[in-house]
């Protein structure tokens, strides 16, 4: 069993990570709100431009002189997979739910026979995809520079997957990040990015005779398909860093009463064991006394 001075000396242990559990959830409760007004300004204009870009594209030739943004290399041999993840820790398992799609994904494309590549986006999922994918890290973008990775570093990692795909180094590119719904709930996400994903409900949504492009679709493409994938990225980023918040804040505020439990549990066992101690004390004077 502990001693007293064990046992009061790991209280304070205690109450010292909760004061940084309880500070750390206010910032991240702080920091939050922010975010979420950020990602939810975002989020209608990726979702339109997302839809604009499908309508397009479903209204032109595909050949092989078309962007490969839109047409892809022609193949669906290699896929890359684009896993964003954050930089900081602290944050439950906002992480590790983003690299477990990722690896779904993975691991059933290579069931088909596919080449998985990996282009990762921050720094907490790359230990675990290097150790489980050697050698299939194409590129890792680092944002730990970047107090809050933004539009900068959107447009920055969507010319490097251009000039990836012009180099012939992939066919498909999936993206992967935490769409924010609540400080509770953050849904891990896959999007197709590159070619240019046609939905469903493109050819159903009736607006191809409401809607007279000028200029042509060929030349708006050629000057929207880079925005649209900076676009996107940008919006993932953005719900990155709010699910990352909310995330953190749940994770802190959990730790933080894990703490108070945790003190009164050690309490309770020091005021006993120092009880046990006082009347050890007790019956030793009284004993000795009576020998007397």
């Amino acid at each position: 069993m502990a001693s007293l001075k064990e046992l009061k000396d790991r209280i304070e242990s205690v109450k010292s990570t909760q004061k940084i559990t309880k500070a750390k959830k206010m910032v991240a409760a702080a920091k939050l709100r922010r975010a979420q007004m950020a990602a939810e300004a975002a989020r209608p204009y990726a979702e339109q431009m997302e839809k604009v870009m499908g309508n397009l594209a479903s209204k032109v030739a595909v050949d092989e002189n078309s962007s490969k943004l839109l047409a892809g290399t022609g193949k669906d041999e290699t896929h890359l997979l684009v896993v964003a993840t954050s930089d900081r820790g602290l944050c439950g398992a906002f992480n590790a739910n983003i690299v477990k799609e990722a690896k779904v994904k993975a691991e059933a494309l290579l069931a088909e026979g596919k080449k998985v590549l990996f282009y990762m986006v921050g720094r907490k999922g790359l230990p675990i995809i290097k150790r489980q994918y050697p050698g299939q890290i194409l590129k890792h973008f680092d944002t730990s520079e970047a107090k809050t990775p933004g539009f900068d570093e959107a447009k920055a990692i969507a010319a490097e997957l251009t000039d990836l795909i012009e180099d012939g180094k992939f066919d498909v590119a999936h993206l992967f990040y935490g769409k924010f719904r609540s400080a509770l709930v953050q849904e891990p996400t896959t999007q197709q990015i590159i070619p240019v994903a046609l939905g469903d409900d493109t050819a159903a949504s009736g607006t191809e005779g409401a809607v007279d492009y000028e200029p042509d679709e060929e030349e708006i493409l050629a000057e929207l398909l880079p925005r649209n994938l900076t676009t996107q990225l940008f919006g993932a980023l953005l719900e990155n860093m709010a699910s990352e918040q909310g995330a953190s804040m749940t994770a802190m505020d959990n730790a933080t009463r894990n703490a108070g439990d945790l003190i009164d549990n050690l309490t309770i066992v020091y005021n006993r064991s120092r009880q046990a101690a006082i009347t050890t004390e007790l019956i030793e004077i009284i004993a000795g006394a009576e020998a007397l």
